[in-house]
């Protein structure tokens, strides 16, 4: 096992909620492990103790049987990471910027070169590699950074949000240089709050929710876990602001003007017919009636891990009272 987290916990001052309560997560080489959750759920908070910029106030974390706590240094060399806000390369080029990371970390001149140069024409950057990286836009600045971490990768690869301001056709090709880098024996760490990219790129994943993990296994496992419902998506007509939903919706998701809710299997038809009559109508621009995602696995957990937090802090206010 490359990456080894036991019950680690943190906390940012005396008294306060914990950022990761009870950690626990295994990683293997040559695999892409998903760490997903929303903003705040501790994700980041965690990769700095992985890299040793943070100590632990409990438990353990080992990467190759090493204990990153007694020996940060050892952990930061086992590492790449392409952190989350964005590397200054302000009087750089992306070229000189992905040589200079790689001779840093030891790699040997002409394969710098080499690896640097399979980058560059995998992302498709060649029309910018030699512009100054002051006048880069923010989505190639993100791939920039990817391609830092990955031209000499460490034993771990930590990605975090990798995506950002990344443009569709790009994010693809992102995708596949994230995979290549496990199939050559990296083990992939991929922090990020996007479900849909998460589902079709990882191995594994752990859904992470106010420091402590909820659940954790393939993404089959935990779409498995909310049954056989079927996901129903709406896209209202701008002028509308809600529509009343029949009762053979379960629950839903309502972000802008898109609604999304589960449907029993058995409903299908009666789902369909449903929103057709309503696009007739004119009352939604279109819909779709698909199985379940990674997403509505996501939202199930999250919404039922908080639907718990609020009845037990309702127990204790009762008790108090």
């Amino acid at each position: 096992m490359l990456l080894e987290i036991e019950g680690v916990t943190k906390r940012y001052r005396h008294g306060a909620a914990p950022a990761n309560d009870g950690v626990n997560l295994t990683v293997e080489s040559g695999q892409v492990y998903g760490l997903l959750g929303h903003n705040g759920a501790g994700k980041t908070t965690l990769v700095n103790q992985i890299v040793g910029l943070l100590k632990p106030d409990g438990g353990s974390i080992r990467i190759s049987g090493s204990d990153v706590v007694a020996d940060p240094g050892r952990a930061r060399r086992a590492c790449s990471i392409q952190p989350q806000a964005q590397v200054p390369i302000n009087g750089l080029t992306p070229r000189q910027a992905i040589e200079t990371l790689g001779r840093l970390r030891g790699g040997e001149a002409r394969l710098v070169r080499d690896r640097t140069d399979r980058l560059i024409d995998g992302l498709a950057l060649g029309e910018w590699s030699a512009t100054d990286g002051a006048r880069l836009s923010g989505g190639v600045k993100r791939l920039v950074s990817f391609c830092m971490a990955a031209v000499v990768p460490g034993r771990l690869v930590i990605l975090d949000e990798p995506t950002n301001d990344v443009d569709p056709v790009r994010r693809r090709l992102l995708w596949a240089q994230v995979r290549s880098l496990a199939d050559e024996g990296s083990a992939v760490l991929l922090v990020t709050h996007n479900v849909i990219e998460a589902e079709r790129s990882v191995d594994r994943l752990a859904i992470l929710d106010h420091g402590r993990v909820l659940t954790e296994g393939t993404p089959a496992d935990l779409k498995a876990g909310i049954g056989d419902d079927l996901r129903l998506e709406l896209v209202l007509d701008p002028s509308l602001d809600t529509i009343e939903r029949p009762q053979f919706t379960g629950p839903h998701v309502v972000t802008g003007n898109r609604i999304v809710a589960a449907v029993p299997a058995e409903m299908a038809g009666r789902a369909a017919s449903w929103a057709r009559d309503l696009r007739r109508t004119g009352r939604i621009e279109e819909f779709s009636l698909t199985p379940a995602t990674l997403e509505d696995a996501y939202v199930a957990l999250v919404g039922a891990a908080e639907r718990d937090s609020r009845t037990n802090l309702e127990e204790t206010d009762v008790r108090v009272a």
